[in-house]
This record gives C-alpha cells, structure tokens and sequence, in this order.
C-alpha cells in the first residue's frame, strides 16, 4: 500500500493519540466484553506476499487460511464479486476464518454514491453468502471525495442493507479538520451502527481520529517498512488493551506495509504480543523456510 507513503518515516511522529471524548462512552455501552480478534493482511496473492508461501504452494488461500484468522478482501474492490466465487472462497477457509470485502469501487469511485442501489444489492447478496465467515463489509471513499457531498454519504448509509455489518473509511482531509462536519458523520454512523474506520499510516495522521462509533475497533495499519513499524504495533497492543478493559467488542486489525511481503513478519509479531498481553491463543504465522532455515 502506497497510500501515506512518505520519504523518510524517522521524520514523523507515531505517537498514537488521546481518544476522542465520545469514545469511552460508546465502549463502556458493550456488555458483551470481548468476542472476536481478527488479525490479517490485505491480500493473499503470492506476488505480493513474497516468501510467505512455500515452494509448491498449489492454493494461495487454503495456506493463508491455516496461517491467519482473517483477510481484508481487497479484491472485491476491484470486481464486482459472483454468490459463486464467495462460496469458493468460504469452502477454502477453516470454519473460524472472517473475510472483511471491501465494496467494489463502481460504488465508491465511479458513481461515488449516486444512483448505487443495484451494485449494493448486487454486493451485499454475494457476501452474505460467506454467512458467519463474513466479518464486516467496508467501504472506502475517493480521496477527493468531500464533506459538500455528505448527502450521498448520509443516503448511502441509511439506505444499506443492515444485515451487512459495515465499516467506512473516510480519506479527505476535510471530514477530519472540520469539527462540526466530523461530529455530524460520526453521529450518522453511531445512529446506524456503522464502524468508523482508523487508519494509522505515516503521511496521514489526520486519519487517526481515535473516535469509534461502534464497540468494534477497525484499524487499517501501514507499516513504512521502517524499526519504528514494530514500536508502533507496541503501542497499538497498549491502546487495545484499555479499549478492552473500557468494552471492546470486536478486534479487526489489517497490516498492509508499502512493501507488501513484509506485512506477514508484522502480523506475526503482533498477534504474539497479543497472545503474550491478552492470553489469546491465536495462530501465530509462518515464514516459508528452505532446510537451512533460510526465508524465500
């Protein structure tokens, strides 16, 4: 992921910060306490994902799926997906496993939420097919799309289908250095259940707004292929863990990196430092080795 990419990453300063008010108020109004931790990547493909996957590896996906207990789908984004390929998908995966696909962009890029019922039904009646493998749906906007089209957004919203559990990702800076704009989205999203999504990468620190809507925690992190890339995975382990005790319901922690392949070292590392901090017994994954114990 080249989005937030910046030249020289010691330059920025990661330091996570303070939650939003509105927060500790929405987690505290779980009861539940916990119930998921999704940990994954953005893809699967063996082009990207390079020495993850050892040599011979017929099916790309069936491997992942025994290495992690999530994928961010991406590649709905790009193609509208069929009810039959969502079935292939779901058959190849371990009964445990969540798939979180990303709305395809007709939606979002092209008609940027106008006139979009019948690609949303289209959408929503493929995934639901992943019945309880089907995490959370999420929508990402154009980076140029704008808080003077917040009536798209609003319509979207109310319009969708509420038994898609959905996430959205806003990335125009307006939505975040506008205090009333961004305290009317968040309310929109409170009020119709939609997971205000986090993204933490280097060269857009806005979007690291730290105000939930929901009780579940959608975070989207870019590593900078950088050391500091693992301190910061520490700090997001401290800041989950007081979510956790303020009633976090639901984990959804994505690693993309700007050189994709290294996003499996970094997921590994943090599912063992959650395993360690938490007592979870998460699967921790594997680099492919050769008999010296060499990395492909």
């Amino acid at each position: 992921m080249k989005f937030g990419q910046v030249e020289d990453p010691s330059k920025i300063d990661f330091t996570l910060p303070k939650d939003h008010a509105r927060t500790k108020e929405i987690l505290n109004q779980n009861k539940k306490g916990l119930e998921n931790i999704s940990i994954g990547c953005a893809k699967w493909n063996k082009t990207d994902l390079k020495g993850f996957y050892p040599k011979g590896t017929k099916d790309e996906l069936t491997y992942y799926a025994k290495q992690f207990n999530s994928i961010e789908l991406n590649a709905t984004f790009y193609g509208m997906p069929t009810p039959e390929q969502v079935e292939v998908w779901k058959e190849k995966t371990p009964e445990n496993f969540k798939f979180f696909p990303k709305i395809t962009n007709t939606v979002s890029h092209f008609r940027r939420l106008i006139d979009v019922t019948e690609p949303v039904t289209n959408f929503a009646s493929a995934v639901m097919n992943f019945d309880n493998k089907l995490g959370m749906a999420f929508l990402q906007l154009h980076d140029n799309f704008k808080p003077k089209d917040y009536d798209r957004l609003e319509k979207f919203v109310k319009d969708w289908p509420k038994e898609v559990p959905l996430a959205i990702e806003l990335r125009n800076t307006e939505w975040f250095t506008d205090e009333e704009i961004f305290n009317t989205t968040c309310e929109l999203f409170e009020a119709n259940n939609i997971t205000n999504i986090i993204v933490d990468t280097a060269g857009r620190r806005d979007m690291l707004h730290m105000r939930l809507t929901t009780p579940n925690a959608f975070i989207r992190y870019v590593g900078a292929n950088a050391e500091s890339d693992y301190e910061r995975l520490d700090d997001w382990m401290k800041h989950l863990t007081k979510w956790k005790k303020e009633g976090l319901q639901n984990v959804y922690f994505f690693v993309h990196q700007n050189i994709e392949k290294a996003s499996p070292l970094l997921s590994a590392y943090f599912i063992k430092k959650m395993n360690e901090d938490w007592k979870t017994d998460l699967p921790i994954p594997q680099m492919a080795t050769d008999n010296n114990g060499t990395l492909f």
